[in-house]
């Protein structure tokens, strides 16, 4: 009689219960209305244990563990977490002096390297022996004949090394000159780490932060740089709890416990700065626009005057708003310039065309 269920009535005759009997016995009046051994109520179990199961598996997956900055011991251990927790703060000496002394001193090595390889081109030259100059060959067989290394292959061999050394480090400076600068902004909030926290005992080690002029970025620059850090600042300054929530993640969140580091989304602010840039580009599109035809439409002489005014008047407004909010270069500019210019231009030629064929 294992594994079965009897249901009985209001009045139950209990049975003594036996040793190692499996039946099992529900009142009709519990709450629970069927044997739990029953097969339906197995595969509910177990389908509810699997449910379980995977919720607690997409909550691990979901889960990012986030190593807070006070977690790091003080000293170096910390400062390369704060650099390394925002590309901002990332910022490094560039030693362009020494680059520049190295580089000098390669190249006059280089210097006297050449000029002993035109003393002994010069040399060979008077002696007679210039069929030396004409084939490499010849001039290794003749030192050979000598029982001595070519002079001409050893001094030769020494210039490439010195100039590949010369070629690389130059080429590793130019790209170096390329960093960008820290802005005004991520150096003072750097700075004012320093400050707070003390990371370096040693005067000396920590001064590198003090060289702004040698200071270079690792933060690639992106489009609206100037403005997106205008608009942080602005985030930064309103305090507002669900602002802060919106443009940042729990992760960025978790990164610190120090109220006065902020982290924000970079993809988030960006969205907010191409919806105010998109709004700006509207206004300058359709408020002229409507302008023009309000003033055109007089029909005065000195209304088109005006209207070319307002022309000229939103197209240097559109001219610094394409230099401020973006990093346009000179001829991008220019030729944006231009065609909103001979946008508005098309537009009061048009209306005016139209208003003379009414009239005539």
């Amino acid at each position: 009689m294992t594994g079965h269920g009897l249901i009985m009535g209001e009045k139950v005759d209990r049975q003594p219960e036996r040793q190692g009997s499996g039946d099992a016995i529900i009142d009709i009046d519990s709450p629970t209305k069927r044997a739990v051994n029953s097969p339906s109520d197995l595969t509910l179990v177990a389908s509810s244990q699997a449910a379980q199961i995977q919720k607690r598996d997409k909550e691990r997956a979901r889960k990012i563990d986030t190593k807070s900055l006070e977690e790091y011991p003080l000293g170096y251990p910390r400062l390369a977490a704060f650099e390394s927790s925002e590309s901002s703060f990332s910022l490094y000496r560039g030693f362009s002096y020494l680059h520049s002394r190295v580089i000098l001193e390669l190249q006059d090595e280089l210097r006297c390297l050449e000029a002993n390889l035109q003393d002994l081109d010069e040399m060979d030259d008077i002696n007679g022996q210039g069929r030396r100059l004409m084939s490499r060959a010849m001039d290794l067989r003749q030192a050979k004949k000598e029982g001595v290394t070519s002079k001409r292959a050893q001094l030769i061999g020494a210039i490439r090394e010195k100039l590949v050394l010369y070629d690389e480090i130059l080429v590793k400076a130019r790209e170096l000159n390329g960093f960008q600068r820290p802005s005004k902004r991520d150096y003072r909030s750097v700075r004012t780490w320093f400050v707070n926290e003390k990371p370096l005992s040693d005067v000396k080690e920590e001064s590198f932060i003090k060289q702004r002029e040698d200071i270079i970025s690792l933060r690639l620059g992106r489009e609206w740089g100037g403005f997106d850090g205008l608009i942080e600042t602005i985030l930064q300054k309103m305090r507002c709890p669900m602002i802060q929530r919106i443009f940042t993640t729990q992760e960025l969140r978790d990164k610190t416990n120090d109220k006065s580091i902020h982290y924000y989304s970079p993809s988030r602010v960006e969205n907010l700065v191409g919806l105010i840039i998109t709004l700006i580009i509207f206004i300058l599109l359709v408020v002229p626009v409507v302008v023009m035809y309000k003033l055109t439409k007089i029909g005065e002489r000195n209304s088109t005057f005006d209207a070319v005014g307002i022309l000229v008047i939103f197209t240097l407004l559109f001219s610094a708003a394409m230099a401020f909010l973006t990093k346009a270069r000179r001829h991008e500019l220019f030729a944006a310039s231009a065609a909103y210019c001979a946008v508005l231009v098309v537009f009061i030629s048009n209306f005016n065309d139209l208003k003379g064929k009414s009239k005539g």
